[in-house]
């Protein structure tokens, strides 16, 4: 009896592990066949359904896009996570809907104004940067964010 119920919980354990590292698998990572749009578009896809994956599974979406000049400043991902969650950036969790609309670009960079409704029905707009990394590495001529400006309140939908 003992035995069998080690091995049940044995087997919740492992199917519970397996779960959360399949969840994380689920995660995009960057390749140089993404376009800078389409960068953008993965990220605020994540954040407006942060914890549908796993808990902070958008977050974390969103880091594993933000160039590692971008990720020096803000720090390791725990910090990245405070970032977004505190007052600046909220907005962008479980928002309802976005508009990614490009104003310029280049061969290494391109710059694009989004357009949020957050849940309380509230637009914001940023300035959103990628450039592309020249680097070596997995991430070489991927598009990465180097820059998300703070938002700027366009005022409520209603």
């Amino acid at each position: 009896m003992m035995l069998k119920k080690l091995h049940l919980t044995f087997s919740v354990v492992i199917i519970f592990l397996f779960n959360l590292s399949s969840s994380k698998a689920e995660l995009q990572i960057p390749n140089n066949s993404i376009l800078p749009a389409e960068v953008i578009k993965i990220q605020l896809v994540a954040l407006m359904n942060n914890n549908e994956k796993f808990n902070d599974g958008g977050i974390e979406q969103t880091w594993n896009f933000a160039h590692p000049e971008n990720k020096k400043n803000t720090g390791p991902l725990t910090n990245f996570k405070m970032m977004i969650k505190g007052r600046s950036y909220q907005m962008l969790l479980n928002h309802l809907s976005h508009t990614i609309t490009e104003v310029g670009s280049s061969d290494k960079w391109a710059q694009f104004e989004v357009i949020i409704l957050d849940s309380e029905k509230i637009y914001h707009k940023f300035n959103w940067q990628v450039e592309k990394y020249t680097g070596d590495g997995p991430l070489k001529d991927c598009w990465l964010t180097t820059m998300v400006s703070s938002p700027i309140p366009l005022g409520s939908s209603i």
